[in-house]
């Protein structure tokens, strides 16, 4: 009965050594064994093969068989893998190689993925992903370890996690340009009573943001909503006269620019907010994370759009 798993290195590496020095004295010095230790792991490999690996030839050196030189050809194939194998586990020991699972709100959109096509250029070796979903679903994300990274405003009370400020992230009241309050200045928030507030879905990040601001502006006042699934829908909901909204600047700088939207000039705005690299404190990130963290973290925002 055949048993590949009773084959062990050491006997693969005897007959190699045999194969290159010609005798079982000379192979026992190169690979630091006694030659009864190399005739023994011999005769295991050949009763595991079933079959001889050696002879001896006219010459009086020990030959490789027929079969011997099929064993040895796959002998070559296995070191030339370990080597390989070693050089991986090098590499993911120090941060040389990995993958990296970054996830960004939804929000992030607008700049996530030119700092991941940043951060694989700087970083061919290392595999980074992107995780984009709203802020309920990027903590948990980050909770289940879907996630080893993740950019967001207000850092989660839970899970328990490293957070650092990596940039600016305003937030503006945006119209459209023939809105009956665009150009006015320092508007007073009275004048918001009878607007329609275009929102994003509960669990969103922007929409805790508008209703702190409209809970602040109106005293409990309850405002007139409408609710939307993503930031291009909203922009495009207020360029059609649907509403205003509240909304992260980073999303609208094209839009501001070209005069396709207005921002609304009321007190406290732009709302000053920031960006955070969030990473959980219990969880001990890979060398390749730590890489990419301290990287992002050395940019000091500067992927983030100009405004």
């Amino acid at each position: 009965m055949h048993r590949p798993d009773a084959i062990t290195l050491k006997q693969l590496r005897a007959l190699s050594a045999v194969a290159t020095h010609g005798s079982i004295t000379k192979a026992a010095e190169a690979i630091r064994l006694t030659p009864p230790a190399v005739h023994t792991q011999l005769k295991q490999l050949a009763e595991n093969m079933h079959a001889e690996m050696l002879r001896r030839g006219p010459s009086g050196k020990m030959e490789l068989t027929a079969e011997g030189e099929v064993v040895l050809e796959t002998i070559r194939r296995v070191e030339v893998e370990l080597d390989a194998c070693m050089r991986s586990v090098a590499e993911l020991r120090d941060g040389r190689a990995g993958l990296v699972q970054l996830g960004v709100v939804s929000t992030g959109k607008y700049f996530a993925p030119q700092l991941v096509a940043r951060l694989r250029k700087e970083f061919p070796e290392i595999k980074v992903e992107l995780v984009v979903g709203n802020r309920r679903q990027t903590v948990a994300a980050l909770e289940s370890r879907q996630v080893q990274l993740a950019i967001m405003g207000r850092p989660p009370r839970f899970p328990l996690n490293h957070s650092e400020l990596i940039g600016p992230h305003p937030h503006v009241l945006i119209a459209p340009p023939d809105h009956w309050l665009a150009g006015r200045r320092r508007i007073d928030p009275e004048a918001l009573i009878d607007e329609t507030f275009v929102s994003r879905e509960e669990g969103s990040g922007t929409r805790i943001l508008m209703s702190r601001f409209l809970d602040r502006i109106g005293e409990g006042r309850v405002y007139d909503m409408m609710t939307m699934s993503s930031n291009e829908t909203i922009k495009q909901a207020v360029m059609a006269g649907l509403g205003i909204a509240l909304i992260s600047q980073h999303t609208v700088v094209e839009e501001l620019h070209s005069g396709r939207l207005v921002a609304l000039d009321l007190p406290g705005l732009p709302m000053e907010r920031a960006w955070y690299l969030i990473s959980l404190a219990d969880f001990p990130l890979s060398p390749a994370t730590r890489r990419i963290r301290a990287h992002i973290s050395d940019l000091k925002g500067s992927f983030l759009p100009q405004v």
